[in-house]
């Protein structure tokens, strides 16, 4: 049977080194807490994923020594590969070499922050790219980065020459890709929470509102996030 190997890309939640940007707002620890629920809520979304399909989740991590930490966040079956320090390409691209040598038919690399991730997109993302033919599968996202990138060759270039974490990383991935004549998937357009606007967009989308307008995206239950949430209620974002 084919499976698809969906690999978070995540640090283990630690206060003071996870969503800084949010530190001036909610404080480390709060932070790190809700990075928690996240990374649990984006794992809940791989876990949905109908086994019929063919899957396996992975957590692709950092840093190192901290699994035991890591793994109680994530579903037993869930398998841990170290990301030793490296520029973010040199991570993903060695993580699409390491899970395709593992027998894996295809591999998606998804991020950690978007805890509404839903099992029916990353579903579609499966059925896309097993599709004939090369191709890449991106999930794009508001900021101008992607949410997910699939593969089912380790086409390295696309991971190449990229000013990460700027508002150019998709626009310079669609290029790479043109570049070395690779068919692009679109998903449909989505957001990660890596600072206050984003977080707002979050509490809106909680509370029932589309946080993407006109985009096709279905976001997951998110249950960890919302039990937070109405458990540790943050005023300083109130509108």
């Amino acid at each position: 049977m084919q499976t698809a190997a969906i690999a978070i890309i995540c640090k283990t939640p630690q206060a003071g080194s996870s969503k800084t940007r949010l530190h001036p707002v909610i404080g480390s620890q709060r932070a790190a807490d809700l990075a928690a629920c996240f990374l649990r809520d984006v794992a809940m979304a791989v876990e949905a994923i109908p086994r019929s399909v063919g899957r396996s989740g992975y957590a692709v991590y950092s840093p190192a020594g901290s699994e035991a930490e890591l793994q109680s966040h994530l579903p037993e079956e869930f398998t841990l590969v170290c990301r030793r320090d490296a520029s973010l390409g040199v991570v993903l691209s060695s993580a699409t070499e390491h899970l395709l040598g593992l027998g894996h038919d295809c591999v998606f690399l998804i991020n950690a922050d978007s805890p509404t991730m839903s099992a029916e997109v990353l579903t579609g993302a499966i059925q896309a790219i097993r599709a004939p033919g090369d191709r890449v599968v991106l999930g794009p996202a508001i900021d101008g980065g992607y949410y997910l990138i699939g593969l089912k060759a380790n086409n390295a270039r696309l991971f190449e020459d990229i000013v990460w974490s700027t508002g150019s990383v998709l626009e310079t991935t669609l290029a790479r890709a043109q570049e070395i004549d690779i068919d692009v998937h679109h998903l449909p357009l989505w957001y990660d929470v890596d600072d206050q606007p984003s977080l707002r967009l979050l509490l809106d989308e909680l509370d029932g509102a589309r946080p993407v307008e006109h985009s096709a995206f279905v976001g997951g239950p998110a249950r960890h996030t919302r039990a937070f949430m109405a458990a540790n209620p943050l005023p300083e974002l109130s509108t």
